[in-house]
């Protein structure tokens, strides 16, 4: 057991040891930190939340390898009940909740430059997990008992690759205006406002899209859609579901 792995939760064990190739080497040392594999010259990082966490470790390794972060969206999730033995399952269901990929931009907000960087990408899994809760009667004010302690992994259902700024206008619907503002976006995508400011934000900090103007308070953004192959695809992944959800 390596260090990295001493208190290390279901989820991350999981997708560690599913992501993991022959060859890969797991919990190295690389510049003062642990990594969770090494991939020939590529470091792979897997974070199941709380990326500002781990701004700095990201910033330092991308600044000398090439890194990947890699971070799990349960698309489909079950909820699990134990009694207080942990042991006895009470219920299991299934929760009406989905996740959607847009939701990365929640954690992307805290360090949207690095998606900038040519040593970096990101990996999104559409994932099936199972949130454990373990019946605690003496933390009736939380959850009414119901400690959430543990996150498994039951199936990984899709995978989004983001390897440049250009790839993230994937998020932005073919029938969005040109110029646009947050809130265009916002009803565009029929999400919350601040959801939308939040991809705004982080585009604008990668240069996908570019400030050309304000409409009364708001900012009115373009993409910047490079003339490369590269950016022509992303402009045609763009009618992606994923897009409109």
């Amino acid at each position: 057991m390596g260090i990295g792995t001493m208190q290390e939760r279901s989820l991350h064990a999981a997708l560690k040891s599913w992501y993991a190739e022959p060859g890969d080497r797991q919990e190295q040392p690389v510049d003062g930190f642990i990594v969770d594999i090494q991939r020939g010259d590529l470091l792979i990082e897997i974070q199941t939340r709380n990326v500002a966490s781990m701004k700095r470790k990201l910033a330092t390794l991308t600044a000398r390898h090439p890194v990947r972060l890699v971070y799990p969206i349960p698309e489909e999730k079950w909820i699990v009940r134990l009694a207080p033995d942990g042991l006895t399952i009470l219920s299991r269901r299934k929760s009406p909740k989905r996740g959607r990929p847009i939701q990365l931009f929640e954690e992307l907000v805290s360090c949207p430059e690095l998606a900038a960087h040519p040593n970096f990408s990101l990996e999104v899994l559409l994932t099936r997990e199972a949130e454990i809760r373990r019946e605690v009667p003496q933390a009736r004010r939380h959850r009414r008992g119901w400690l959430r302690y543990d996150r498994e992994l039951l199936a990984v259902l899709a995978r989004l690759t983001f390897a440049d700024p250009t790839d993230f206008l994937v998020f932005l619907p073919r029938a969005l205006p040109d110029p646009f503002t947050a809130s265009d976006l916002a009803r565009a995508l029929k999400e919350p406002c601040y959801l939308a400011q939040k991809v705004m934000y982080c585009l604008r900090r990668m240069g996908a899209v570019t400030v050309v103007g304000k409409r009364g308070n708001s900012l009115v953004y373009s993409p910047v859609w490079p003339t490369t192959a590269h950016a022509q695809g992303a402009r045609r992944r763009a009618t992606l579901p994923m897009a409109s959800a």
